[in-house]
């Protein structure tokens, strides 16, 4: 592959929802471009992108690809997502290190969530982007009803530059509308077609349209316009160009990513349209640190970079994606980790086309390149010259709403699953893993069950380990409600020397997690055994008389108790505290407590009778409702978490997907009884 300029460098996106297409499409762009003799397909296994075991299996993209090809003396970085949501962290990181994207439509489904979430996002990061209408040869299939679908949920600003020539199954090629020209293909190739009489006016009403656009851009174009002056070749590029990249414009495309119809105008638009990474009007994925000033995407700048991927290949090792912000990188130069503060040795200088790795000498400003080797380097790193360091704000992951514990199928598998899951975390940081000290389970956090599926094959497929799930213990919590004053006494002679340790302990509720006061008088215990006494009251908190689960907001005072002078030592008073613990639990109220978690539940409003509704099953309260500017209702609510395990697949299945949340624990309270004696029961079974 040969270098290219900043200027000719185009970084595109593949957005879409699941099955619109973007694999196929991703294909059709590799035959058409000539980088591939014979055009692979999702369902043969055989992508260029796909190139996983969990992908061929899946049927699916799971994580993000690079694919450069290059187009009339340009190159084009396609960066293909996953269009499952689970995903939504790969999707952003490829966002991010993007100047546009491409927003793919399955003509047969219209407009499908994925589709109306990537299109929200990329209005609120002002991210210029070109719809492409895919499967139009489908029988069932009518190009006037999706357009309508689409101007309805996305506005007029969406725009054809090309449409079908025939219909369905008589689907043969595309007009492109700007140059009034059709075409009909064969295996990929265009060759000029006849426009009907009809045709030719759909055309020319669709020019107007872009015309209009193109007149808004400057005062020169808006008089030639009105004048009925052409405009020249150089002036439609230009006009278009500023609505794309102002938001004016939305171009819509249409073709067949499997026949590869319509693709070579696809290319066209692309090139021509879409920005530069250098071209000031550009979208700025990246910002630095120290605010929201645009980095300068230059080749003169000292270098500057931000790790947007990282890939795990069984091969070669790790392999960092980056998009270089600044200046250039060659084969062998130092590599700065600004965020972690270290200097590091890079093994290859690369480019990737989905798992076939390309050396290369250099990657310039704008461009996308692979690191091989890097030791300490991890997704969302500033890589930047050592005498010039500059850092960019680190990637945003949204929080994760579904966990599962999980345990090794075979003994002495602990390191290893550990070890495996640190890895894939560096692959995809949108999960998290943590063994919970209380319960001693260790649980992975995810977006869905889709991604946590994904996990576990990865493990097994690329670690050889395999666990299975078991349920998800809750962390409770013991305490009382009322107040008890009990007698704690240990005496022990059996020959020798022997043990004697005597206390008169009260037992009351406080907010605080533990508080230990004496109010002993006249030497009844010697204040040498008050830590003792104390000590022995901390470790008993650990488990208490219900279910074992430890005891917080406890008040223990110490008010009374006698000693020997030869028998009695600090281990005695220990375990006579211990006593008193036991006998005034059971005598002061003793309850369980459980989390509450307060959620934020984000839903559109045709749901939030559904979501309400099913909140209150869940022992939920609605603490209140926030209209969002967008239409959508913000629910706040708060529940017991043992209700939660599972609301990320719930909501979902209640919304359609459309629905999103988060939450965060809030305090602890009292389980209704005729839950706390099944938790009881179960707890003391297993024991």
């Amino acid at each position: 592959m040969k270098a290219y300029k900043t200027e000719d460098i185009r970084n595109l996106a593949l957005i879409g929802h699941s099955g619109s297409g973007k694999t196929n499409l991703t294909e059709a762009m590799l035959y058409v471009t000539g980088v591939t003799k014979r055009q692979g397909k999702v369902s043969d296994k055989n992508t260029v992108s796909d190139f996983t075991k969990e992908e061929m299996e899946h049927g699916n993209s799971i994580s993000t690809s690079l694919i450069p090809i290059e187009w009339r003396d340009r190159k084009f970085n396609l960066i293909d997502t996953p269009g499952y949501f689970d995903f939504v962290g790969e999707i952003n990181g490829a966002l991010r290190a993007a100047e546009s994207a491409l927003l793919v439509v399955d003509a047969t489904s219209g407009i499908e969530v994925g589709t109306e979430k990537t299109w929200k996002y990329c209005e609120q990061i002002d991210l210029p982007r070109i719809i492409f209408v895919n499967k139009i040869d489908d029988e069932h299939v009518s190009f006037k009803k999706v357009v309508e679908e689409i101007k309805e949920r996305f506005g007029q600003k969406v725009i054809p530059f090309t449409i079908p020539i025939g219909e369905g199954t008589e689907f043969k090629g595309v007009t492109d509308v700007i140059f009034q020209k059709g075409y009909h293909y064969e295996n990929g190739r265009p060759s000029p077609a006849e426009l009907s009489h009809d045709q030719q006016l759909a055309t020319e009403r669709l020019f107007e349209v872009i015309a209009e656009v193109v007149a808004e851009s400057d005062e020169a174009l808006m008089e030639k316009y009105f004048e009925g002056e052409k405009y020249t070749r150089e002036e439609l590029l230009r006009g278009v160009s500023a609505a794309v990249l102002e938001g004016r414009a939305v171009p819509l495309l249409v073709g067949s990513a499997e026949k590869s119809i319509g693709i070579d105008l696809l290319l066209r638009v692309i090139g021509n349209y879409m920005p530069a990474p250098n071209d000031p009007r550009a979208h700025a994925g990246f910002r630095y640190e120290s605010g929201e000033e645009r980095a300068a995407v230059s080749v003169d700048e000292p270098f500057s970079a931000v790790v947007f991927k990282t890939l795990t290949d069984p091969f070669v090792g790790k392999l960092s994606m980056f998009k270089a912000m600044s200046g250039s990188l060659k084969k062998g130069d130092d590599i700065y980790n600004v965020s972690k503060d270290v200097t590091e040795k890079a093994g290859n200088l690369l480019m990737l086309r989905g798992k076939q790795q390309i050396e290369v000498p250099e990657v310039v400003a704008g461009d996308i390149g692979v690191l091989s080797r890097l030791q300490h380097t991890q997704t969302a790193d500033t890589l930047s010259d050592k005498d010039h360091p500059v850092l960019y704000k680190r990637i945003k992951y949204p929080e994760p709403t579904l966990s599962i514990a999980v345990e090794p199928k075979a003994k002495g598998d602990e390191e290893k699953i550990g070890t495996s899951l640190q890895r894939l975390i560096e692959e995809d940081p949108s999960f998290s893993i943590q063994r919970n000290p209380e319960t001693k389970q260790l649980v992975i956090s995810g977006q869905g069950n889709v991604q946590i599926a994904v996990i576990l094959e990865k493990l097994k497929n690329q670690f050889g380990v395999e666990v299975e799930q078991i349920p998800l213990r809750i962390a409770y919590r013991e305490t009382i409600k009322g107040s008890s004053s009990v007698q704690g006494r240990h005496k022990k002679q059996s020959g020798g020397a022997g043990q004697y340790g005597d206390v008169h302990m009260r037992f009351e509720p406080t907010e605080e997690e533990f508080v230990f006061e004496e109010e002993v008088f006249g030497g009844a215990v010697p204040r040498n055994f008050f830590p003792a006494v104390e000590k022995g009251i901390r470790e008993a908190l650990e488990k208490g008389p219900l279910a074992g689960y430890p005891v917080v907001n406890l008040k223990a005072v110490l008010f009374d108790g006698s000693y020997h002078a030869v028998d009695s030592n600090e281990m005695a008073f220990k375990l006579a505290a211990q006593l008193a613990f036991r006998k005034g639990m059971e005598e002061a109220n003793p309850i369980l407590l459980e989390p509450i978690n307060k959620v934020e539940v984000l839903v559109p409003e045709d749901y939030m009778g559904d979501v309400m509704g099913d909140m209150n099953k869940r022992r939920g309260r609605i603490l209140g409702m926030e209209p969002q500017e967008d239409g959508s209702q913000l629910i706040i609510a708060e529940a017991p978490h043992a209700e939660l395990f599972e609301y990320a697949i719930d909501l979902r299945s209640m919304t359609q997907a459309r629905g999103s949340f988060k939450m965060e624990f809030a305090r602890y309270e009292e389980v209704p009884g005729n839950i706390a004696e099944k938790i009881i029961a179960e707890a003391n079974k297993e024991d």
